[in-house]
């Protein structure tokens, strides 16, 4: 793709195909007799993206036992990201509220005798309840702080995949591909649609009087400012749409309301705002044509539900964060030397120049070649 020194836009889409007579291929032997096993169980805490880039993992379960249950635990506001989805069996939640909360998980699951249990969080409350299964096989990896608390230790992800970096998808896939799964064909990520939220969406659709409308999603909140693109920047490419016949709509969660209040006053066009359920902003956007966001949790549901996307960077690390996409989709960016960093806050400027240096003109660059 073009670069300059006033940003640069990156094709995402860069994961290796394999050829059609080639079969997906584990890193190592069965570690146990997978003929035996029936009941697996993903941890994977966190956010909506953490969970999103989770479901190439149990895509890769589910087609290697496609007669075993294949179980994920998830935090519980998370959880309806997982409605309706094709390759898991139970979703269980875990809610907030301290050490009570976890404890009754941790008999929950201990009951449900898992036969083997991933780790792909690897935190204290993930390790913890990794332990508390009592699973014959629990799997980590070598580096994790409370690895001992596992009896199968994975080395590396880089060293697995052979790179010298990984996507959070490939590093969760090499846990899998160490124990015998095959993996080596790096499975895109996936969501189902519910039924009950697709009609919500289309009904939201209606009432604003956009059946037939091709639908522009903008999302343009993120967890810092670091990672938060400019709202009149996200103004003037909701103008530029509007003017190829797209109609913009914008999402953001409730505290982030005022973020959604500026963008409507500062653009010249009319933008549909809605206040959507996790389900239906998975229905949203596979109903999109295109999705323009910052890097966060719902520009991962848009590249799970196969939606093309332009996806503005600031201090995340774009090789291990980026979207795992199925469609057309690209990356912008500014370069900087100190990107990427933590993103708590900005260590180098007054301001998140990372982020506040990309130039409107490349998002609409990228725009123009995803939609073509």
């Amino acid at each position: 793709m073009g670069s300059s020194t006033s940003g640069r836009a990156v094709e995402t889409d860069s994961a290796i195909t394999l050829q059609a007579d080639e079969e997906p291929q584990p890193f190592a032997p069965a570690r146990w007799d997978w003929d035996a096993v029936q009941r697996v169980l993903v941890l994977r805490l966190r956010s909506i993206g953490d969970t999103v880039l989770a479901t190439p993992s149990l895509f890769a379960l589910k087609r290697f036992l496609p007669h075993a249950e294949i179980d994920i635990l998830v935090e519980d506001w998370v959880a309806p990201l997982l409605a309706n989805h094709p390759h898991v069996n139970n979703v269980i939640e875990l809610e907030r509220g301290g050490v009570t909360k976890r404890m009754n998980v941790a008999r929950e699951i201990r009951a449900l005798r898992y036969d083997v249990v991933y780790n792909l969080h690897g935190g204290s409350t993930a390790t913890f309840l990794t332990r508390a299964t009592g699973a014959p096989y629990r799997v980590g990896f070598k580096t994790y702080q409370y690895a001992k608390l596992h009896n199968v230790l994975a080395p590396s992800p880089l060293l697995l995949w052979g790179q010298q970096k990984t996507h959070s998808v490939e590093q969760q896939l090499a846990l899998l591909g160490w124990t015998g799964v095959p993996v080596s064909d790096r499975p895109r990520t996936r969501l189902g649609i519910a039924p009950e939220a697709a009609g919500s969406v289309i009904q939201h659709l209606e009432a604003a009087g956009l059946t037939d409308r091709k639908i522009a999603l903008l999302h343009p909140a993120a967890a810092f400012d670091t990672k938060r693109w400019a709202t009149k920047n996200f103004a003037r490419v909701a103008e530029y749409l509007a003017e190829r016949g797209y109609a913009p709509v914008a999402i953001a969660a409730r505290h982030e309301a005022p973020l959604i209040d500026e963008l409507v006053n500062e653009a010249s066009v009319p933008i549909l705002t809605l206040d959507l359920s996790l389900p239906e902003v998975s229905a949203l956007a596979s109903r999109s044509q295109i999705f323009v966001g910052n890097d966060s949790g719902i520009a991962h549901i848009a590249a799970a539900v196969g939606t093309p996307a332009v996806v503005i960077f600031g201090s995340s690390n774009i090789a291990h964060w980026r979207p795992w996409h199925r469609a057309a989709a690209e990356v912008v960016v500014e370069d900087l030397p100190c990107q990427p960093c933590h993103g708590y806050f900005c260590e180098k400027f007054p301001q998140p120049e990372c982020i506040l240096r990309v130039p409107v003109e490349k998002v609409i660059a990228a725009i123009e070649r995803c939609l073509n």
